[in-house]
């Protein structure tokens, strides 16, 4: 996620957002409170509609009245705004985007605060990273740092982002916390586990051969 994000307040006027947006290249800006919490947003398809109701009065030579007018961050914002937090996956971000037919997620915090924001060009250079990068942040984050895993114990194989692991760890509540930590990895489309775990190689030895 972009965590420098150009934001707005309800009463932001409608001239400045436009100004905003073109000075910074951007095609559309969370609205937040005081405390940061995202109300809304305001996008480029906003402000068009706002023109077009604007001018369709004029066109037929009528007058609207001032009252009806949206002139403020407040009354040009969809809202509820879309957003994600910061440990969503990207693929359900991808997901969102695209059901939602949206460009872009506001990130925010547990009390609703704006901590970032997330576009699909974020997503675009995720889904870019080779099997080979994927593979050696598998392997050395979630295994080694974060699990305290010999690497060599395990087996991490990336095919067009499918990360497929297999091998043996030391228990067998670490195998979905390797599933859930794999698929939070930054351009990693699916997880297939073929993991074992050594209590129930443990189990297997001294279990007792059938008889006869």
């Amino acid at each position: 996620m972009t965590k420098s994000v150009v934001s707005a307040y309800p009463d932001a006027p409608f001239h400045e957002i436009v100004h905003v947006m073109i000075e910074r290249g951007i095609t559309a800006l969370p609205v937040i409170d005081e405390d940061h919490r995202v109300l809304g947003f305001v996008s480029e398809s906003d402000l068009l509609a706002k023109e077009a109701v604007e001018a369709r009065p004029r066109r037929l030579g009528l007058r609207r009245r001032h009252g009806g007018r949206a002139t403020t961050a407040a009354d040009l914002m969809t809202t509820p705004a879309v957003s994600v937090r910061p440990e969503t996956t990207i693929v359900r971000a991808a997901q969102l985007l695209d059901r939602r037919g949206i460009k872009r997620l506001p990130v925010v915090d547990d009390q609703g605060r704006l901590v970032g924001i997330v576009s699909r060009r974020d997503l675009l250079h995720v889904f870019a990273r080779t099997d080979e990068e994927i593979r050696d942040e598998v392997l050395q984050q979630v295994f080694a740092r974060l699990l305290l895993t010999d690497p060599a114990a395990v087996s991490v194989r990336v095919r067009n982002g499918v990360v497929t692991l297999s091998g043996t760890l030391p228990q067998e509540n670490l195998i979905s916390i390797a599933v859930r930590l794999t698929a939070a990895v930054d351009g990693v489309v699916g997880v297939i586990d073929e993991m074992g775990h050594a209590e129930e190689d443990r189990a297997g030895a001294t279990r007792p051969s059938p008889g006869p």
